[in-house]
């Protein structure tokens, strides 16, 4: 077992004893919601580094969010979607997919839970209605393929599925996709920055007009050359940091590097963490990034490091765009 550097941040305690599926900062405090392949969604408090509460679900957590500091919604491979208030140890079941839910989201501005499955649907729900299906079910919603990353930005909803799509929502009419895309990426999406495992991230413009079409492109990233080889990492996580609006990304390299998406350039690297970064989350001023270090089974079934959670105080250095630098017209 490796020791992480100093610079990792604070490791907290009690953390998943399989893999790391996701982590989100609360938007009102320093809790942290974490689904793992242990079966379990945990909250942490983590400027007291203790364990609020967990729930046990009868397969792999595969995604978790927030709904208000003490409580959220979980989704995973026993098909089921719930809710969970840990506050009173409650918990309901709003429905259920056909095949495992990849991943759930919360929008505030609808008042909906959205949900995406390996059953290639979108389902919304309405977690006001009373318990049961009937009456939380809003809206099914049939994608070209099995969904992978769900993404929301106010009322605009980001769909990508398995085969490169992408589906772009209106959440005020979700009769059909306000646009319809192929991922700019030539493999699997996993998280509107797309990154995906082919050691690459795609910047993408929601306006369609051909002077925001113009200014998108893709880069390599967690990648490195060994023996003259370009050995290329998968990158796994994508977090924009809520004040600068610069990014981290985190790959099977074990590295988490700092973006500045407009300028197109890498603003930090942080030292390298025990195992594949599978998540990433800044806290709601931006001040901690959550870093969960987890093998990803990339290369298979194989000896690996132990799950692990790290907090990190983020310097603005490393995360603030620098100013462009014009040249002197008088030099």
């Amino acid at each position: 077992m490796s020791l992480p550097p100093p610079s990792a941040g604070r490791e907290l305690a009690n953390p998943p004893s399989d893999g790391i599926s996701n982590l989100r900062f609360s938007n009102t405090s320093d809790h942290l919601l974490v689904s793992s392949w242990d079966k379990r969604v945990r909250l942490y408090d983590v400027s007291t580094n203790s364990l609020k509460g967990e729930f046990l679900h009868g397969g792999a957590v595969l995604d978790c969010c927030f709904h208000d500091d003490s409580s959220g919604f979980s989704v995973g491979s026993d098909n089921k979607v719930r809710r969970i208030v840990f506050n009173v140890g409650k918990e309901d079941v709003l429905g259920m997919h056909e095949k495992p839910v990849r991943c759930v989201e919360y929008s505030y501005a609808a008042g909906q839970v959205i949900t995406g499955s390996w059953d290639r649907t979108i389902k919304c729900w309405d977690p006001r209605g009373a318990s049961g299906p009937e009456r939380t079910h809003v809206g099914t919603y049939l994608q070209p393929e099995r969904v992978y990353s769900l993404s929301l930005v106010g009322n605009r909803l980001v769909v990508a599925t398995a085969g490169r799509h992408v589906n772009i929502y209106d959440l005020r009419n979700m009769s059909q996709p306000e646009q319809r895309r192929e991922s700019s990426l030539k493999y699997q999406t996993f998280c509107y920055a797309l990154s995906s495992v082919e050691g690459r991230v795609a910047m993408e413009f929601f306006d369609l007009s051909e002077a925001a079409q113009a200014k998108k492109y893709a880069f390599k990233c967690h990648r490195k050359s060994e023996a003259g080889r370009d050995i290329v990492y998968p990158v796994n996580a994508i977090a924009f940091h809520p004040i600068y609006g610069t990014f981290a990304t985190g790959g099977c390299d074990g590295f988490v590097n700092i973006w500045d998406g407009n300028n197109k350039k890498r603003l930090y690297q942080y030292s390298k963490y025990p195992s594949s970064i599978a998540a990433l989350s800044f806290s709601r001023d931006g001040q901690l990034l959550a870093v969960a270090s987890s093998y990803t089974f990339e290369e298979g079934e194989k000896s690996h490091e132990p799950e692990a959670i790290f907090v990190r105080n983020v310097n603005e250095i490393e995360v603030k765009p620098k100013p462009k630098a014009y040249p002197n017209p008088a030099a």
